[in-house]
């Protein structure tokens, strides 16, 4: 690694594409998991 060397950092609109997949994929595990427990008490 130079100190030349440009940052290797995504721009913006990527790294908000990532954090809204990311609270996305949270929301799908935890809907999953609501999903199975009222399939498990019904």
């Amino acid at each position: 690694m130079l100190w030349s060397d440009p940052e290797n950092k995504p721009p913006k609109e990527l790294r908000d594409t990532q954090d809204m997949l990311r609270r996305l994929s949270i929301l799908m595990a935890l809907a999953m998991v609501l999903a199975m427990l009222v399939l498990g008490i019904l």
